[in-house]
């Protein structure tokens, strides 16, 4: 705890760097709220030659100011927005008593300015017609074409690294260099609040949260993601009702593709290479033109992958007590290639529809060796076996997802109805053979050899069908409605054959699987958004009710049908999933929130299948039909506030409360490979966990070429198991910090190191563990930890030609070597310490080029809307 509060100390301290200035509150208030902040200005931008409303159109509203540090009056732009579809604008919560510039500026016209003040008439005393008087109309203001500036239009605007919405983070992954070139998973281990472990495994505040991709659920990996192709991820911690109920206790993770909506072409073209000389390239382009937005993507990437790592594992099942010392060497090596592509068509002013496809395919050849000694621990004797353990194979697969929407625009502002159907689905292969070696000493010669061949495959597909209708009632209240149904289906066959000393397979159906499964989830729901004076608030109510059901079939079924085994399934009833989020505006700068739900983690495919997988003889696992969803209650409260030279930082506090926790638990059965009992690692209810913890993130301009982005999180975890024979988690405090430093070493040279730390943790439950395929062996969440671990990386940019259009970067990953995913579990069974080290020290060298032309004559027909709206989303939340 002394480390604790030191490093927490460091932190704060760190946020304090900049001096938040003195007199923050509301446009031109003055301290002890001397001003009446009623007035309302409202209007219409119109264009003049057609007299219909310009969208995206700019409005700032004006105050001229005494600048304390100055000690002179300068305009301050205290409000400001973009025009809607219908060239509508409102500015609300100003103070009566001052006088005010409005200034317009839109793309392709003359900007404008014109003074405005509010006319408050008291004559007779007449409350009513003076209260008329802050809410003005300014009517509609026209805007006049300017010729010069359509003949060279240039659009430029920096995304903020971060941005704040009501309920989510956002992230923009193009300011992230040490994952240039990379995939989805390099992105994930640099943002605030994420974990990744050395299998590519996220964790949100040490739980498995639900992956989305463009808002929808995905079969698609981290790894099968390039970081290239992503625009953005966002982070929603406390999900409300409008999204799905799935995600347990960590929220969701939602990947955002890129697609440009530029008006004419742009695109980009890349291209890099690591140290271990595997090569990796892509583009992507966007054409614009009238009613038809098109774009287009691939990408295409190379690895080679080597991990190290041992294994010590003291077993007590039976007598004598086995300590077993595992080492092993892996090397993956293969590519993948990933492409997109979609069309949107805006068919008039008010419906639009669009596609989007997208797909996956690579191949990956493994060879890894285990080198193993066991020894029996006899009274007075020790007994010493030796073996190597040598698999080697080929592991293929393919991904190909669509998606179709159609949205509709009211008359009324706000108003729409949208529809989409998405769908994925995925295919493997894999053939391994495994060759078991008897030595009579550490590298000796070969006493006896047995050997096993796994050929399978599988393939998973997953439906969604939603609907969406927003219905603004007045001012502020909104009302939103939905229906989701969501489909998803598994199926998997794998064949296991025995090889003797003389390489002879012997198929062996008892051992080999052969299964299918599908779950259904139905949906709906119900939010209402309103505002009272300087409270916000959000209230949601979903209902969702789901169902599965499975079938084991023979392995060996004639040509054309399907011999059922065995059949399992459960039906959960139908349940509600309240939701309530608050906001209390405290001054312009100052904000607090506070958010509660409910949520539900149904138990996945493996962890239902009643099968024993005899694929990996060193991991055996089986599944439990019989395991029922957990629901957890999330509660936080969070503070944001924005001070100086654009400076902020966010403080939350969390707590979530699970029961009916799906955990790992291990079971006794014999192994049908050595006719000996040994664990199989299997999964129960447990009663309940409990987590709660704060999480700090900051973000300070410490000059005008240092930018640093901070990243604290303290928590504490339980698990209460409740269970004959199976002890109690004890409780575990934890933190971690994220450091990203941003610094700008000259006009077209940056230098971005990033660095985390975390410290001792509790196994997660329900898998993940970083056991992984051929390491570790059994695990359970009833006793266990990670220890400590960091890493630092490091890239430099160099951006060149006209427009900064290119640039060149090199990066290196865990620089020191000290990301190292180091395990202790136990149980009254056996005791286990497992490390393993993956890919330390790679540089990766990337180059990229972007291109584009704008066609100005497009400006004029409503068709920048998409980029301009996402620049007035961003600007209405924290800014980071």
């Amino acid at each position: 705890m002394k480390h604790v509060l030191v490093l927490l100390t460091i932190f704060i301290g760190t946020f304090s760097f900049a001096q938040i200035p003195a007199g923050v509150g509301a446009p031109g208030g003055r301290p002890g709220g001397g001003n009446m902040n009623i007035g309302r200005f409202y209007g219409r931008i119109i264009d003049a030659a057609t007299n219909k409303g310009v969208d995206a159109a700019s409005v700032q509203l004006i105050q001229n100011k005494f600048d304390a540090a100055t000690k002179k009056r300068k305009d301050t732009i205290i409000a400001g927005m973009l025009t809607d579809r219908r060239g509508e604008f409102s500015f609300e919560g100003l103070p009566v008593a001052a006088s005010y510039k409005l200034v317009i500026s839109a793309i392709g016209f003359k900007e404008i300015e014109q003074k405005v003040g509010f006319e408050l008439n008291m004559a007779g005393g007449d409350m009513q017609k003076a209260l008329a008087g802050v809410d003005k109309d300014l009517g509609n203001i026209k805007l006049e074409a300017d010729p010069k500036m359509l003949e060279s239009v240039t659009v430029t605007a920096a995304k903020p690294l971060m941005s704040m919405g009501i309920d989510r983070k956002v992230y923009n992954v193009d300011k992230n260099l040490v994952s240039t070139g990379n995939t989805a998973e390099d992105i994930m281990r640099n943002i605030p609040s994420l974990q990744v472990d050395i299998d590519g495994s996220v964790t949100l505040r040490n739980a498995a949260p639900q992956i989305f991709v463009d808002g929808r659920p995905t079969t698609l990996t981290l790894d099968q993601i390039p970081a290239d192709a992503i625009e953005s991820v966002e982070l929603i911690t406390n999900p409300s009702a409008k999204f799905d109920a799935s995600g347990g206790t960590a929220g969701i993770l939602n990947i955002v593709l890129k697609k440009n909506r530029k008006a004419g072409y742009n695109g980009s073209i890349r291209a890099g290479i690591d140290s271990r000389w595997q090569p990796n390239g892509g583009a992507d382009i966007n054409v614009k033109q009238g009613k038809v937005n098109m774009f287009a993507s691939g990408n295409i990437r190379t690895r080679k992958s080597i991990s190290e790592g041992n294994t010590s594992r003291t077993t007590f099942i039976k007598d004598p007590v086995t300590v077993l010392d595992q080492d092993d060497y892996n090397v993956n090596t293969g590519q993948f290639m990933f492409g997109r592509a979609g069309l949107d068509y805006f068919m008039n002013n008010r419906n639009t529809v669009g596609f989007s496809v997208n797909a996956v395919r690579g191949s990956f050849n493994f060879d890894n060796e285990s080198n193993i000694q066991t020894d029996s621990l006899f009274p007075g004797d020790t007994q010493s076996s030796f073996s190597r353990r040598i698999s080697d194979g080929e592991r293929s697969f393919r991904n190909l997802g669509s998606s179709v929407y159609y949205k509709r625009l009211f008359t009324k502002p706000g108003r729409e109805f949208t529809a989409d159907i998405n769908y994925n689905r995925s295919k493997n292969d894999n053939n391994t053979t495994i060759s078991n070696d008897v030595l009579t000493a550490p590298n000796g010669s070969i006493i006896r050899r047995f050997g096993q061949l796994n050929t399978g495959n599988g393939s998973s597909s997953n439906i969604t069908f939603q609907t969406d209708f927003v219905n603004p009632l007045n001012g502020n209240a909104k009302l939103e409605t939905g229906l989701r149904l969501n489909v998803r289906s598994q199926e998997s066959v794998n064949n296991i054959s025995l090889v003797d000393g003389n390489g002879n397979a012997v198929f062996i159906p008892s051992l080999s699987s052969q299964f299918d499964y599908t779950d259904r989830v139905y949906a709906g729901y119900v939010t209402y958004t309103n505002k009272w004076k300087k409270l916000g608030y959000q209230l949601g109510l979903r209902a969702e009710s789901s169902d599965y059901d499975g079938e084991v079939l023979t392995t060996t079924p004639p040509p054309g049908s399907k011999d059922t085994l065995l059949t399992y399934g459960n039906s959960f009833p139908l349940s509600l999933f309240p939701s309530a989020f608050l906001t209390y505006q405290l001054t312009d700068d100052d904000e607090l929130a506070f958010n509660i739900t409910r949520r539900i983690n149904r138990p996945n495919f493996f962890q239902l299948f009643p099968f024993t997988d005899y694929s990996d003889t060193l991991n055996l696992t089986r599944g439990n039909p019989n395991l029922r969803p957990e629901f957890t209650a999330s509660f936080e409260l969070s503070y944001q506030k924005k001070y100086g030279n654009g400076n902020s930082f966010i403080a939350s506090a969390y707590y979530k409360y699970t029961t009916n926790l799906i955990t790992r638990n291990q079971v006794e059965l014999i192994n049908p490979f050595n006719k000996n009992e040994e664990l199989v690692i299997s999964y129960i209810n447990a009663d309940n966990s409990q987590i709660g913890g704060i999480e700090l993130i900051g973000r300070n301009k410490l000059t005008k070429w240092w930018e640093l982005i901070s990243n604290f999180n303290l928590y504490q975890s339980k698990i209460n198991a409740n269970q004959p024979g199976i002890p109690n988690q004890e409780a575990i405090t934890s933190y971690f910090v994220k450091i990203n430093n941003n610094i700008k070493l000259a006009k077209q040279l940056t230098l971005q190191l990033s660095g985390s730390y975390t410290s001792k943790t509790i196994l997660p439950p329900g898998g993940g563990g970083g056991g992984g395929f051929m390491f570790g062996g059994p695990q359970t969440t009833a006793q266990g930890f990670i220890r400590p671990r960091y890493e630092v990386e490091a890239a430099l940019r160099y951006e060149f030609l006209k427009e900064r259009r290119a640039n060149l970067t090199l990066a290196i990953n865990d620089i020191f070597r000290t990301n190292r995913y180091d395990q202790f579990s136990s149980s009254p069974s056996f005791e286990q310490n497992t490390w393993r080290l993956r890919d330390p020290q790679i540089l990766r060298l990337n180059f990229s080029w972007r291109f584009g032309k704008f066609d100005t004559s497009l400006f004029k027909r409503k068709n920048i809307k998409g980029d301009m709206q996402n620049m007035q989303n961003m600007s209405e939340g924290v800014q980071f």
